[in-house]
C-alpha cells in the first residue's frame, strides 16, 4: 500500500476581498503559509492547495489526501474542471472561469498524481483544519498590518525566505467571488434552481456558512414556521445540519420575471410536513434565494429550520 500524505489546506480573507492568507498543514514541522495584500477567500483556498501540490511534487509516488473546508475548491478541482477545460476554460454559460491561473496551476500540478480531496467542517475542532486556518489568518493579518509573514518550514523542513515564495509577490487582481453552485447552470432554469433549493438541505452546505451565504441574496428574508421573520444574517448564524432526512416534493414553479422564479414545494421529515415557497433571483453571482416562507401542515409547529 502506498504511503499517504495527509494535509489540511485553508484560506482566509479579511473583508473578502482584502488582505488574504493561505496555509497548508501536515504537522508542526511541516507546513507553509503566505498570501497577498489584496485577494479573496477563494484565492487563498486555491493557493493553499496549489502550493501543497508543488511542494510535494518530489513525493509524487505517495498518495496525497487534501482536507478542505471549502466545497468551492473541491467541486472546482474534482467536478467542474474537466468541463471547463473542454470549453477552453469557460463555464457552461460561456463566461470565463474565475481564478483561472490558480485553477490551471492546480490542474497541471495534479497530472500524474494520486490526489484525493475530503471535505471537513471548518471551525469545528478538526486538528489539522484548525492549524491551517490559524496560519492562514495569521498571514492575512500580517499583510493587513504590513508585517513580515511567517512562511513556515515548508514540506522538506528547510524553510524559505519570503522573497523566494510566490505568495509574497505582487497581488493577483482579485476576481468576484465564485459561488459554490456557480457551475454548471442547467439548461432549464427551474431544474437548476431546484437543485440549489435541495442543496440548502444538505449537511455540507448547512455546515459551511460561506457555502450557504453564496446561495442567499443580500436582501434575503424568511417567514418561518412560527411566523417569525428571519434576516439573512440571523439565518446564517442559526443554520446547522438537519436532525434527519428531508424529502422535497416540487408542487409548482412560476417565472415571475426573466430573472425571478417562484418555487412551491412540500417538505416532509420525521416531524411532519410543511408547505414552502421560495423566490429565487438571478444575480451576477448566480441564482440566489431572496425570499422563503414555510407553513406547517396538520398543526405541526416543531421549530426546525430548513432554514
Amino acid at each position: 500500500m502506498a504511503a499517504v500524505i495527509t494535509a489540511a489546506a485553508d484560506g482566509s480573507s479579511l473583508s473578502n476581498p482584502g488582505p488574504t492568507g493561505w496555509a497548508w498543514y501536515v504537522d508542526d514541522t511541516c507546513w507553509a503559509a503566505g498570501g497577498w495584500a489584496h485577494g479573496t477567500n477563494n484565492m487563498g483556498e486555491l493557493m493553499a492547495v496549489l502550493d501543497l501540490l508543488r511542494q510535494t511534487e518530489s513525493r509524487g509516488a505517495e498518495d496525497l489526501l487534501v482536507l478542505c473546508d471549502s466545497q468551492y475548491v473541491i467541486n472546482s478541482v474534482t467536478k467542474w474542471s474537466p468541463g471547463w477545460k473542454r470549453r477552453g476554460w469557460r463555464k457552461a454559460d460561456g463566461q470565463p472561469v474565475q481564478n483561472l491561473e490558480l485553477l490551471q496551476g492546480i490542474d497541471a500540478a495534479m497530472t500524474g498524481r494520486r490526489v484525493r480531496f475530503e471535505w471537513v467542517k471548518g471551525h469545528a475542532g478538526h486538528e489539522l483544519n484548525e492549524a491551517a486556518d490559524l496560519r492562514a489568518r495569521a498571514a492575512a493579518t500580517a499583510f493587513q498590518r504590513g508585517a513580515p509573514v511567517d512562511s513556515g518550514p515548508g514540506f522538506d523542513g528547510a524553510g524559505r525566505t519570503p522573497a523566494a515564495s510566490p505568495m509574497t509577490g505582487p497581488s493577483p487582481r482579485p476576481e468576484p467571488e465564485a459561488t459554490l453552485f456557480d457551475e454548471p447552470p442547467a439548461p432549464d432554469d427551474v431544474e437548476h434552481v431546484l437543485r440549489l433549493e435541495r442543496s440548502l438541505l444538505e449537511d455540507a452546505v448547512r455546515s459551511d456558512r460561506d457555502a450557504a451565504g453564496a446561495l442567499l441574496h443580500p436582501d434575503f428574508v424568511e417567514v418561518g414556521r412560527s411566523g417569525r421573520i428571519w434576516t439573512r444574517g440571523r439565518t446564517l448564524a442559526s443554520l446547522a445540519p438537519l436532525a434527519g432526512p428531508t424529502d422535497l416534493e416540487l408542487l409548482g414553479a412560476d417565472r415571475l420575471a426573466d430573472d425571478v422564479l417562484l418555487l412551491r414545494w412540500r417538505a416532509s421529515d420525521a416531524t411532519g410536513e410543511t408547505l414552502r415557497s421560495s423566490v429565487w433571483q438571478r444575480t451576477p453571482h448566480g441564482w440566489q434565494q431572496r425570499y422563503h416562507q414555510a407553513t406547517p401542515v396538520g398543526g405541526s409547529e416543531a421549530p426546525r429550520r430548513l432554514p
